[in-house]
């Protein structure tokens, strides 16, 4: 039941946010408003927060700092090409072999870590997400909103909150549903595949601007359709985004606009599927090494080191250390500031009991990428497992001020304050977790035990005083949503 309803979630929500049409540019029909008369931007912003708060809680998200930097630059190299971009983008993993992905309110993108094993190339999965961009651009799931509110007497706040209720409370959510839908199932799929084309056209756009393959698109969705033709159960993203034949074809056709571009393959594209390969496809650490073998034995010179990078993956997950360091070292020797190589050898140093050999050779990448994230996550790792706990605080207190919803930077920290005795902060910053998550009385409550811990009158108390205070209304502001 809860497959089904979060498969219903999808398809009402991947039918995504948005602007009007710019049919000059685009050659697009006009589709619907500019959904001014269902919600604004901001309320959306607010929606979507609260939609993520729940995924985090529910889902299984990646929180891969490699991973995240990864789709995170792709993304916002598509957002910088992408026409009416109202908000800022956020995108993420969700560890699921199916191949899928969605957009929802207030500019998130959700890939699942599927689409990467079944993605040829980097142009492949850049069309997905210029896809999904496209949706939260053209404010689909705010219009297919308004549409429903023409037909039903349902308000607009019925209807957004049946969708977070749909994640909240399964059965109540699709009763909800149900109930704001009546009657209307075939104008709303109808609705929906318009909302398909017109993304797979801004879509396409984009891609050329940002200077992808344009025909990655129709390749990656005509291969879908080929090989799902006859599934009794088809994968999520063919629910969730119907491929008719004459959407293939339309999205060709609009591809032949373009100018043929020749692109070799993107090696950080493969060491992220390598990473997937390794580490989130559910498969046995024997099977990983044997599709990396298979994989090597084709001679692709290019390519082997994204091989050679996932077999040491699987030796360092499988504490096969003097396996896996060789392997490390010689890529890192031909590619110095790799942050893929820097990570897993961060950890090998760590897993052999030499943090400080992880700190000096991070400290010297750093000094020639000092805003890096993948590096700062793991320069921070690799100071607390050093015993150099306030060191690492300070470097946390800005990350996560810089970054406040990566809650590997929050985990850190309370594991750095934790170490250097300071329980109060340790609490708060764990509290921070739970917030992340909805949890808001789990929040409150970390923050309310922090500020009793803390020194009377304390500028620490009056911080921990002032965050209850921001929680209390983030937490109103959440649950009148419901």
């Amino acid at each position: 039941m809860l497959k089904k309803t979060r498969s219903l979630i999808a398809l009402v929500i991947a039918t995504s946010l948005s602007q009007p049409a710019i049919a000059n540019n685009n050659e697009l029909p006009d589709i619907g408003t500019a959904a001014a008369g269902t919600l604004t931007i901001d309320q959306e912003l607010i929606y979507g927060d609260a939609y993520m708060r729940m995924l985090r809680a529910s889902s299984p998200i990646i929180n891969d700092p490699v991973l995240n930097e990864y789709i995170t630059n792709l993304g916002h190299k598509l957002v910088a090409n992408s026409e009416d971009v109202k908000t800022p983008f956020r995108f993420f993993m969700i560890r699921d072999r199916n191949i899928n992905a969605f957009a929802f309110f207030g500019g998130y993108v959700a890939l699942h870590s599927g689409l990467f094993l079944h993605a040829s190339s980097e142009s492949e999965l850049a069309s997905v997400m210029a896809h999904e961009i496209a949706h939260v651009t053209q404010r689909h799931l705010a219009r297919s909103m308004e549409e429903q509110a023409r037909r039903t007497p349902a308000t607009i706040a019925a209807l957004a909150g049946s969708l977070l209720l749909a994640i909240a409370s399964p059965e109540a959510g699709i009763a909800a549903l149900a109930a704001t839908n009546a009657g209307s199932m075939q104008s709303q799929i109808n609705y929906t595949r318009s909302n398909e084309k017109e993304a797979d056209r801004f879509g396409i756009n984009t891609l050329a601007k940002a200077g992808f393959d344009v025909y990655a698109m129709p390749t990656f969705f005509g291969r879908l359709a080929d090989e799902y033709r006859y599934a009794s159960t088809p994968p999520a993203m063919l629910l969730t985004h119907p491929l008719p034949q004459d959407r293939i074809t339309d999205s060709r056709a609009r591809a032949q606009k373009y100018a043929p571009m020749k692109l070799g393959p993107s090696l950080e594209y493969h060491l992220a599927k390598a990473r997937i390969v390794a580490r989130y496809a559910n498969i046995e650490s024997s099977a990983s090494l044997d599709w990396f073998e298979r994989r090597l034995k084709k001679n692709n010179a290019t390519l082997e080191p994204t091989y050679k990078y996932g077999q040491a993956l699987v030796y360092l997950d499988t504490k096969k250390l003097e396996e896996a360091e060789p392997i490390l070292t010689a890529l890192l020797k031909k590619d110095a500031l790799n942050e893929f190589y820097l990570d897993a050898l961060s950890d090998l140093y760590i897993y052999q009991q030499n943090p400080k050999k992880s700190v000096q050779m991070l400290e010297n990448a750093l000094s020639k990428k000092p805003n890096n994230p993948v590096l700062i996550i793991n320069y921070a790792n690799a100071l607390i497992e050093s015993d150099d706990n306030q060191k690492a605080v300070s470097i946390l207190q800005k990350y996560t001020h810089e970054r406040p919803t990566d809650m590997n930077g929050w985990q850190l920290l309370a594991d750095a304050y934790g170490k250097t005795g300071k329980t109060d902060e340790n609490i708060a910053a764990l509290g921070e977790i739970f917030a992340l998550r909805g949890n808001w009385n789990k929040a409150l409550q970390n923050f309310t035990q922090a500020s009793q811990l803390a020194d009377l009158g304390s500028l620490e108390q009056a911080r921990f005083d002032a965050r209850i205070d921001q929680l209390m209304v983030e937490r109103d502001r959440f649950l009148s949503l419901q």
